[in-house]
């Protein structure tokens, strides 16, 4: 009986032996946590929060009165055409996404495959996207130049003439978009590689053993299996070709018809002075592109796996 008793002590497990949480490790996540949600308030929500309340005031961004005038700005904004005709130029940059989505998906499909020189044409590829806008704006201002680079360039395929790339009207913005089109290539390509990558390589191998070539493989297995990243890149796209700033407001300032809507919200605020209309125009934008976020993924749903 006593060695019994004894027997069955010994294994009990000890008391207190796992601590209950303390009130400093429930903190803990928080704490690290702490740092990046300051910053994301900072320069995220309290700006955004800002804008809307300028939106409803009437100023000049300098003075510190500012007198509050409702919803006359949005009246404004919305019964003068002239300020939403520059959407129009976004059609130009719509259509360049949707270029850049398809030889990104062209590329991405055949660089999964094994090919020669597979990782000098990755980075190939993928190496626009590091540059700055700027610098890249500034390469293809001197490129578009009257007898500059791209000119010399068709001279040597028999091509002579002087095209005024960024000058002429009808094509200006399909130069402008042309250059969106280079620099953002490298995002999609490595969207699409990543997820292409991601799909099982039995279902490569069992299509090919059935006899399927490269593009059916591409047509009725990847592209099905990878549908949220194109509708991902879609999104982006769109929202993309809406707030297309830097490139043509560096390379022709906005001037002509290649003003876009975020280059004409700019002058309102800084060069006219506007800048509770000017806001008006931000959150238009902002509300705009959350709706069409929000019809695209309603169009195209998210799938879910079941547990």
């Amino acid at each position: 009986m006593t060695s019994t008793s004894v027997r069955t002590s010994s294994s009990s497990p000890p008391r207190h032996a796992v601590a209950p949480p303390s009130r400093w490790r429930r903190l803990t996540p928080w704490l690290y946590l702490a740092a990046p949600l300051i910053m994301l308030a900072t320069f995220t929500y309290v700006p955004v929060v800002s804008m809307i309340s300028y939106s409803f005031t009437d100023w000049d961004g300098v003075s510190p009165d500012r007198a509050f005038v409702g919803v006359e700005n949005y009246f404004e904004l919305f019964t003068r055409p002239e300020l939403f005709s520059v959407f129009y130029v976004s059609l130009f940059y719509l259509v360049a996404s949707f270029v850049q989505i398809v030889l990104a998906l062209y590329f991405a499909a055949v660089l999964s495959f094994n090919v020669r020189f597979r990782g000098f044409f990755k980075g190939v590829i993928f190496f626009p996207y590091l540059l700055n806008g700027v610098a890249v704006a500034f390469v293809f201002l001197y490129m578009f130049q009257p007898d500059g680079t791209l000119d010399q360039l068709l001279r040597l395929v028999g091509v002579d003439a002087e095209i005024l790339w960024l000058g002429n009207p009808d094509l200006a913005n399909v130069s402008l978009s042309g250059v969106s089109v280079w620099r953002f290539l490298g995002l999609n390509f490595v969207l699409f590689l990543g997820a292409i990558q991601s799909v099982p390589s039995e279902l490569h191998e069992a299509a090919m053993l059935d006899g399927a070539s490269r593009p059916q493989i591409l047509w009725h297995i990847i592209i099905p299996s990878i549908r949220p990243i194109i509708s991902l890149s879609a999104i982006l796209g769109i929202a993309g070709s809406l707030s297309v700033f830097e490139i043509p407001y560096i390379m022709t300032g906005g001037s002509g018809e290649t003003k876009t809507f975020v280059i004409q919200t700019v002058k309102l605020a800084f060069q006219f002075n506007k800048t509770g209309l000017a806001s008006a125009a931000a959150v238009v934008l902002l509300v705009l592109i959350l709706l069409i976020t929000w019809v695209q993924r309603r169009l195209v749903p998210e799938e879910r796996t079941s547990a």
